[in-house]
């Protein structure tokens, strides 16, 4: 396979915020193996095709082995990031047998009839957010008064951890997720300040446990030390308002940007399962992507990938391809089935993804009854990316009604 003349800087340029970087079509069609170099200025092979990126990702070969040696470190920080190594990334089971065990015990927690008790009360808070909003006037940011503190409120109760600290939660999951924003003192400081505050939380849960996910796992869960509890509780953290916060402005942009998206949700609720799942598929700022590891030769798209390599999967990319989805580059709210891989796929795929499907359904639903009239305040050009992180969002979600 034909690799590019020129060297691939990734993550790729964009357009505009919510448009899709220009290098997608032509690496799909003719280098879906393409070697890109990271924020850390090594090296790394990029998957862009729906079947390539769905095979490393349900592929055991290709495992989150990041701290190897040989493994390509992703930010230009000095340890390489969140996936390469930090006080989440060590202290997580990696095993097959542990991981699966790990996955058991936490998915309890987000299996389809807890999610059905929560909407009630992520519709609620969502009714009061957005209340809140109008109150204090026009134009507002969606992403302020609504995206973040909505699912920050979900985790927190989920975890039991006080939502008073929702502003520490948020810097230091930005320094978790660092391509190239934060230095590597500041990095080391906030982990260790957010691997203490979770240590001493779960020692008052095992002291004094409560109704909440990380009181189940002491009393049900001893033979996990303390640090896995803490990481476990950092990342579910970290995933669960990070990733949310920002599709919810996300989604609520990208159904404006085109006012008759939104009016043709409004003729009809019954599309807001369909169009959630249609926006997670068509947002092309997705975020970095999945790194995987391979310690032996693979091919790939009649591609040999070296042992050693570091995969890194787009997933935004793949949920574009025209092989699997038709019009793939149009946005249609009745689309379905939907196969995206905005979630991943695999025994590593979101374990909070109805979470995240239930609070973005939630806010929807109440945000077309409450706000019909909704409309960006800015032009879609005008919206402005979330810079220096893995994760894809907007800045600001300016709107009126």
């Amino acid at each position: 396979m034909t690799q590019p003349e020129t060297g691939l800087h990734y993550p790729f340029d964009r357009p505009a915020a919510l448009e899709p970087p220009v290098e997608w079509a032509g690496l799909r069609d003719k280098c879906p193996v393409a070697t890109v170099t990271l924020p850390s200025g090594d090296q790394a092979s990029l998957l862009t095709r729906h079947a390539d990126v769905k095979q490393v990702l349900s592929d055991p070969r290709f495992t989150r082995q990041l701290n190897a040696e040989d493994a390509a470190r992703i930010s230009d920080s000095e340890s390489g990031g969140v996936f390469n190594d930090s006080s989440l990334a060590t202290s997580l089971p990696t095993g097959d047998d542990m991981h699966v065990r790990w996955r058991r015990m936490i998915t309890k927690w987000f299996t389809a009839r807890r999610m059905t008790m929560l909407r009630p009360g992520i519709e609620a808070m969502a009714e009061q957010l957005i209340d809140e909003m109008v109150e204090r006037g026009q134009p507002a940011d969606l992403r302020a008064g609504l995206g973040f503190p909505l699912p920050v409120w979900v985790i927190c109760d989920m975890l039991g951890v006080p939502h008073a600290d929702r502003d520490r939660f948020a810097y230091w999951s930005d320094t978790l997720l660092n391509l190239s924003r934060y230095e590597q003192a500041e990095i080391d400081a906030a982990q260790a300040e957010f691997m203490q505050y979770m240590s001493a939380h779960v020692a008052s849960k095992r002291a004094e446990p409560g109704d909440d996910l990380l009181s189940e796992l002491t009393v049900h869960a001893e033979q996990w030390p303390d640090g896995v509890l803490a990481a476990t509780g950092m990342g579910l953290l970290v995933a669960g308002h990070e990733t949310t916060a920002n599709m919810i402005g996300k989604m609520v942009s990208l159904l404006l940007a085109d006012r008759r998206r939104w009016e043709q949700l409004l003729a009809d609720r019954s599309l807001v399962r369909t169009a959630v799942e249609e926006v997670l598929r068509y947002d092309a700022n997705l975020g970095f992507g999945m790194p995987r590891y391979i310690n032996e030769d693979v091919e790939i798209a009649g591609t040999v990938i070296p042992r050693g390599t570091t995969v890194l999967c787009d997933m935004a990319a793949a949920n574009r391809d025209g092989h699997v989805f038709d019009s793939a580059d149009d946005m249609d709210l009745t689309r379905s089935p939907n196969p995206h891989l905005a979630f991943g796929v695999g025994t590593h795929s979101c374990i909070g993804q109805l979470l995240a499907r239930t609070e973005l359904q939630a806010v929807l639903d109440v945000l077309l009854r409450k706000l019909p009239t909704l409309q960006l305040a800015v032009e879609p050009s005008q919206l402005r990316r979330v810079e220096g992180l893995i994760i894809g969002g907007l800045s600001e979600v300016p709107v009126r009604w």
